[in-house]
């Protein structure tokens, strides 16, 4: 009889969540299985949309480059009355975290380079055309029962579950939980072109109350065309070919265009009420889903795997102690209630609910435009909330909405003692860091604490000026040095802790570090994990 493998972590599903996760923590050097009831990954277009949080996670899991091969990136949004007036221009040009705020891509494209990209990993074992069946929990270990694609059934082990496997989670199922909220009444057609040479950079938005109607770009001369169905319609009204192709016409669609895809869609906007169950946990469409208006769906759940990858590391590890894994769904559900109420106030926009509703709503947008503040803070996309958590693996320093801690730090290009730029995460890496902005080098050597040792944190000193000392880069010049020196003014005389997914978790005064190595201590040890030996942690007059 075959004996049960074991794996530190088994993810089931393989859309770009659970890929996201698999390639993060196959970075992380941990074994993973990975289990996709598809015989491969999806073929058709769905998710459209990838911001620059997304993308600096493709930069953690090493295959940012791959995936910019197949991405339009920075486009806007322009938003039009019924009559095609332009009311409002969203056409952000900052990268505070070093990529485009907005870019377009294929979601069959993306899925099919991170499967490849997991062939770098031998300790990362994909079984596609497999099942979930069934588990069941202990304190020691989950057990999987798994079905292949010739009905044969196995069963394996695993120290953590991770459910990425959509709205109909088979891993949320057994836990017998649904999804909280609201399912709306609104149907949206969905149709996806291939070879349309009539197309423009920027998303249209046709805030219509008839027919609200929204168009976006994509790679390869792709285009989609989203439409509202009124009250009334069938499924089958807007499908039929006639109807398809009159909604195309009067969109600017080119009528040589091949018509890839055509789906009716209802808007969620739902969470689960938990996202975790010992050592199961949920992420993207199974943990939450979220209306389109704003594209952070797929991005949403990206977070999610981000979040969760670097900490299942760091207690596999034996970093930290799994108490840690608590704080995944205290950091992450507000930050989707956020984005849910930020895609629905979006929908607002794009479907007034009245005549009114809409003249007001636009003329408010054309009334900003004249002031240049208001205006850049549309255009800028400052709407959007920032990512940042309140609560979870982190301390708190009292300064309010100005504080960094919780937030993910800004990520310029920075110069290497040999000249080159390169942006701030492939220094800092995937651990721990000690990172401050000073204009001595060594700023950091009163940190010598064997509590850094143990989290493997690495230690960096950013300098307004070109240096060639070792542990310290210099910031550029231009708008993003200006940028990265405003955001860490308040900090000066600091040391910032940081987490392995760059979200700032304390600030170290650099003169007297002692109480604030304390907390620290106190919050690893909070996670079950104790701290180092207190001999020769602090200075023995301390």
């Amino acid at each position: 009889m075959e004996a049960v493998r074991r794996y530190p972590v088994a993810v089931i599903g393989a859309g770009p969540i659970g890929l996201t996760l698999v390639n993060l923590l196959g970075r992380f050097g941990i074994k993973v299985l990975l289990v996709e009831r598809n015989p491969t990954t999806v073929q058709e277009p769905r998710a459209v949309s990838i911001d620059d949080e997304s993308l600096r996670t493709m930069q953690a899991a090493g295959v940012v480059e791959t995936v910019l091969s197949g991405v339009v990136a920075g486009y806007g949004s322009h938003y039009y009355t019924r009559r095609r007036t332009l009311f409002a221009r969203v056409e952000p040009t900052g990268q505070p975290y070093g990529y485009p705020r907005r870019n377009a891509f294929r979601q069959p494209v993306l899925e099919g380079q991170l499967r490849e990209a997991l062939g770098r990993f031998p300790h990362v074992e994909a079984r596609f055309g497999w099942k979930l069946l069934d588990y069941a929990q202990d304190e020691a270990r989950v057990t999987l029962s798994l079905e292949g694609p010739d009905g044969a059934r196995q069963e394996v082990t695993c120290d953590y579950l991770v459910g990425c496997d959509g709205a109909a989670s088979r891993v949320r199922e057994v836990q017998g939980v649904g999804l909280e909220g609201t399912t709306f009444d609104e149907r949206w057609l969905i149709l996806d072109l291939e070879n349309n040479e009539n197309t423009t950079k920027h998303t249209e938005v046709f805030c219509d109350r008839h027919r609200p109607c929204i168009t976006l770009p994509g790679p390869d001369r792709t285009r989609r065309f989203e439409f509202k169905l009124l009250p009334g319609e069938t499924d089958a009204d807007l499908l039929a070919p006639e109807m398809v192709e009159r909604l195309l016409r009067t969109h600017g669609a080119d009528p040589r265009a091949t018509l890839r895809r055509k789906v009716v869609y209802r808007f969620h906007a739902r969470v689960a009420p938990r996202w975790s169950f010992g050592r199961v946990f949920l992420a993207g469409d199974a943990a939450h889903l979220t209306p389109p208006f704003a594209g952070q769906g797929m991005n949403s759940g990206i977070r999610d795997a981000q979040n969760l990858a670097w900490k299942l590391a760091a207690v596999l590890e034996g970093r930290l102690g799994p108490g840690l894994l608590d704080s995944y769904e205290r950091e992450r559900k507000d930050h989707i209630w956020q984005m849910v109420r930020l895609a629905l106030r979006m929908g607002q926009v794009m479907a007034p609910r009245s005549w009114l509703h809409g003249a007001l709503t636009q003329g408010a947008f054309l009334a900003l435009n004249i002031w240049p503040p208001a205006r850049d803070y549309v255009a800028q996309m400052r709407y959007k909330p920032p990512p940042r958590f309140h609560e979870g693996f982190l301390l708190p320093d009292g300064r309010g909405r100005a504080s960094l801690i919780g937030r993910l730090l800004p990520q310029p290009r920075v110069r290497r003692p040999d000249g080159s730029e390169v942006l701030l995460d492939e220094v800092l890496g995937d651990r721990f860091a000690l990172l401050a902005r000073a204009d001595d080098p060594a700023a950091l050597s009163t940190l010598d604490q064997p509590l850094w040792d143990q989290l493997g944190a690495v230690r960096l000193v950013v300098t307004p000026d070109a240096t060639d000392a070792p542990g310290a880069v210099s910031e550029p010049a231009g708008e993003a040095g200006s940028s990265f020196r405003a955001a860490l003014a308040p900090y000066a005389g600091c040391a910032l802790l940081l987490r392995p997914d760059h979200y700032v978790a304390a600030s170290i005064p650099l003169a007297d570090p002692k109480d604030a190595v304390l907390a620290v201590e106190e919050l690893l040890t909070a996670t079950g994990k104790a701290a180092p030996a207190r001999a020769g942690l602090l200075p023995a007059n301390s």
